[in-house]
This record gives C-alpha cells, structure tokens and sequence, in this order.
C-alpha cells in the first residue's frame, strides 16, 4: 500500500485479504478502505478542488483512478465543497460538445504515493478498518445480553478489570465483581454480559460477576431442568460474595425444583458455590401466594404470621422472639435478601412486641368506650372483645347486633347507643370549633368525602381552601415512600396520615375539590384511576 499504485496488483488483494482475517471483517471493507486512501492520495497530488474516485477490482488487483467532471452553468456558484464541478464555458475548451449536465471521467496516469500520501493512507485504513472491526464486535455481542462469557484477563485499571473475549473486549468495573475477589493478567475468568452499549469510541461490553443473572445462568449451566426450562428461576437476590436467595418453580409436580438445583449430595449447588468464591445459597421454592412466598424467603427463620399492606407494598413478619436474630441476619442481611427476592418491604417484630401492641390497643379502646360511653371497665372490654373498635361502631351498628351481647338486652343497647351518639356530637362540636380556628374554609367540609376529623388534619398541614386542597396529589394526602441515594425508603406523611384513607379515596377526595374549584368536569369522577395517571408517572420520573 505504501509504494501507491505502482505496486504488485496481486499484493493489493493479499493485504486486504490478510487484514480481513486478522480483524474479523469482511474483504469488501478493506477494499473499500483501500480505496479511500488512495483517493486521498491522489486529491492530495492532483488538488482537493477535483471528485476523484479510485476503484480495484477484486479479481485482478487492478487500480484505477477516474476524475469526474460535473458540467454546470456559467452563473451558478462553485463553492468548496463542489467538486468536480466545471462551468460551462471552461468546460467547452476541454470538451467541445460540453453541455449542462454533462459528466465526464477521465482516468488519470499512474503516480508514486509520497511520505505524505503514504501517511494519510495508512491513517484512512486504519481508521475504517477500526470502525469496521467495532461494528463488527457490536454487531456479534449486541443480542448477546445475558449470556456466560469465558475470556481471559487483558489487564485491571483501577479496580477495573478488562476481559479478552475473543472477537472484543469486555470491561467489568470494580462494582460488578465479587468483593474480595482479584484477578492477575493472564487469569481465565467467567462473566455475564448485562448490557451491550453502542458508543463512539467502540461498543462497550459490560461484564459482571455480581449480578443476579450471573447466578442464575449458573444454575442453567450445572442444573439440566433449569436449562431444559422444567424448572423456573423466578427471582434472585444477592449479597455478592457472601449470601443469596433464589426463588425456583417446577412445571413438572414430580419433580421437586429445590432438590433438583441441591443435586446429589449437593454437588449442582456447591459447583455453582464454587464459581462464586464460597457464596452461601437459600434455594427457596417459589409461591403465588404471597404469605407462603415472603414466609419460604424468610427461611431458615421461623415465621408466626403475615400480615399484608397490599396498598404500600408492606408487609409486618411476626417471629418468635428466639428467631428474631435469624429472621433479621447478620447486619439485616437475611430480611434485605428476602425484600428483594420478594419485591416487598419486610417489617420483623417478636410475638411479645406483637402481643404487648394489641395489649396496648385494647387498653386503649377500653378507656376510650369508658370515657364515652360512661361504663365500668368490664363492660368496655367486652364491646373490645366483641370486636368494637370505635364508638361510631356501637353508635351506628344495628340494635338486635348490640342487643345479642352476652348481658345485654335491647334496653341496654339502646341506652349506649344514645350515650354513643351524644358522645360523637360534642366530639363533632369540638372538631368543628377547632377547624375554625385553623382557618379551613366549610368548602373545604362541603367537599363529598371530607370528614371533620379530615377538615382539622388538613388545616393542621395547611390546606386551607378547596383550592389548596385540588392542588393536592394523593400521595401529599396518604403519605409515601421516597427512596434515598443510598438506597433507604423514607416514610413522607400525608395530609391525612392517620386517618388510614384508601388510594381509590384519596382520588376521589381530589377529583371532588377540583370539581368543586370548577378545575374539571364532574366527569371526570367516572374514572378517578385514568385522571391520575400521568400525574404517578410525572412523579415517578421527578424520583
């Protein structure tokens, strides 16, 4: 290539031919390459104003350089980057049946390539060469995603270690490896490919040994069901390097998905251990139902009881108080592992704590229908053993409910239904007294859904007007959760915090004030879930 056009025909072909292998391209592209080059070469002796294009056959090795000449008319505008074009009136003393429109080639004699065009050919193959063998690499890894790769260590920047693949290279950062875990050039290694990225300075091949799927292709590769798709792998967690929990499922019910992925004596598990420098694995068999799946990802903790919180994807686990340390792990590492295999926030109390709570909302509800009902302490216990838990209860259920209380007549359950009633209208009275005094307007109480108790939270956090409360979101009235940046989820309280309102209610509270404010339609209250759509992405997003 350096000796220009006058060399070996033949010696064209095998240069192309030898780079073509080396890089994994195909021939057709060091062609062109070459091509390219020479056409610079040659604009660079023959001046860059001419359209100069340079062609080799692919059989015999022979180039040929061609100028094009482009005839145009006499007014029109040449600039810079019109080459090859000719005014007519130029164009006739060459050509003298030129008209507009006329294209000419003529093939230009054979030259001797200088340092110069030597040096911007070699920079124009090398640069398509490289953008080809990139395409090329990108083009082989980029429905690769999720695959086990094997390579060999090419060198480790900075906590960094870049892999040899083969046919690319792949980096896998220092938060993608096993902590602990180092790695010394020339090391055979195993990876999996998470993402395949496109980018200028070539695709970027992005490796880890930290991450989930790395585990589960594991389990593919040493447990034949896995593989054969007889067993599901539905979710992993990992604490790389030290613990994992894996959720598995059998299509096949004679086939059990925890014993198949133990192996004989362990050997399927303690292959996949292995790879993963001594990592602990909880093989857990997966359930739809949620309490039976959150309760196997516990294990090997005991659990009492679940109780779901379905509208904030929480959950309360009550342990025995021997099982709290086990259930919670060393420094919260089991109950983490079980939020993420389970997609729920896990919150742990003993029995004794669980017991000394209800303990404590009996209490509670006792001097409460004391108070406002003006009994003895048995009576109030046994409405909370009956399953009252608020004076509206004995206020508003059916008398013959009331009445059917063991001791209790219907004189008796007449009486403390009025006793009830009298109760909650001071209680009404108060409430109504203090939302004045927080300046909330009776629009605001006016609003269909709006309760006094509602009326008085509400101006306690400053919602004032029907305005102030249409301008609210649901979660600024429920509460939520925010996540931080070091992964934590912090509870926000809501306008209406303890006062336990339901999503689907929180809608329709804010659909109804902005009805109210003359903001919407009152149609808009047919499909409260569709109005607040955009609004729960918008806010996703600003998270």
């Amino acid at each position: 290539m350096a000796t220009g056009i006058s060399a070996n025909r033949l010696e064209l072909l095998q240069i192309a031919d030898a780079v073509a292998r080396e890089k994994s391209i195909e021939k057709e592209i060091v062609i062109e390459a070459i091509e390219e080059a020479m056409q610079k070469g040659a604009k660079s002796r023959y001046g860059n104003e001419h359209d100069i294009r340079a062609s080799i056959d692919v059989k015999t090795g022979e180039l040929t350089l061609k100028r094009i000449v482009t005839v145009v008319t006499d007014e029109e505008e040449i600039g810079e980057e019109d080459v090859g074009k000719v005014r007519l009136t130029v164009a006739k003393r060459r050509y003298p049946d030129a008209q507009v429109g006329s294209v000419y080639e003529e093939i230009l004699p054979p030259f001797e390539f200088g340092r110069v065009q030597t040096q911007m050919a070699r920079q124009v193959v090398t640069h398509k060469v490289r953008e080809a063998e990139r395409e090329h690499q990108y083009e082989e890894f980029k429905d690769r995603g999720g695959d086990i790769v094997n390579g060999v260590v090419k060198r480790v920047e900075y906590g960094n270690t870049v892999v040899d693949l083969g046919r690319g290279e792949g980096i896998m950062r220092r938060d993608q490896s096993i902590p602990r875990e180092m790695f010394n050039v020339g090391d055979r290694i195993r990876c999996y490919i998470y993402d395949v990225r496109r980018e200028a300075k070539g695709p970027q091949i992005m490796l880890s040994r930290a991450h989930p799927g790395f585990m589960a292709k594991l389990f593919a590769q040493e447990v034949p069901e896995v593989y054969d798709g007889v067993i599901e792998i539905r979710a992993v967690a990992r604490d790389p390097g030290s613990r994992a929990k894996i959720a598995v499922l059998s299509n096949d019910n004679s086939i059990d998905p925890v014993g198949a992925c133990v192996g004989m004596r362990g050997s399927r598990v303690q292959a996949v251990v292995a790879e993963l420098q001594g990592e602990k694995i909880d093989i857990i068999q997966w359930n739809p139902d949620e309490p039976t799946f959150i309760v196997n990802a516990l294990a090997p903790a005991e659990v009492s009881k679940v109780v779901l919180d379905e509208e904030d994807e929480r959950v309360e686990v009550v342990v025995p108080d021997e099982q709290l340390s086990l259930a919670i792990g060393r420094r919260g590492q089991n109950v983490r592992l079980a939020s993420q295999l389970t997609q729920w926030q896990i919150d742990i109390i003993t029995e004794s704590q669980d017991s000394e709570r209800r303990q404590r909302e009996f209490a509670e509800r006792t001097a409460l229908f004391q108070e406002a009902l003006d009994v003895d302490e048995v009576i109030a216990q046994l409405l909370v053993t009956e399953g009252f838990a608020a004076v509206e209860d004995i206020a508003y259920v059916e008398e013959e409910e009331l009445a059917s209380v063991e001791g209790f007549d219907e004189e008796t359950a007449q009486e403390l239904q009025a006793r009830a009633r009298d109760w909650l209208d001071k209680e009404a009275a108060a409430l109504d007294a203090e939302r004045k005094e927080l300046g909330v307007e009776d629009g605001v109480l006016e609003v269909e859904g709006v309760s006094l108790p509602m009326a008085v939270a509400l101006g306690q956090a400053g919602v004032k007007t029907v305005e102030d409360l249409a301008d609210l979101s649901t979660d600024e009235l429920r509460g939520a959760f925010e996540s931080k940046a070091s992964g934590e989820r912090v509870r926000v309280a809501g306008a209406l915090e303890g006062l336990a309102i339901e999503q689907a209610e929180a809608e329709k509270l804010i659909l109804r004030a902005r009805v109210a404010a003359g903001w919407i339609e009152a149609d808009a209250l047919d499909e409260p879930a569709e109005a607040f759509a955009d609004e729960d992405s918008v806010a996703a997003e600003e998270v």
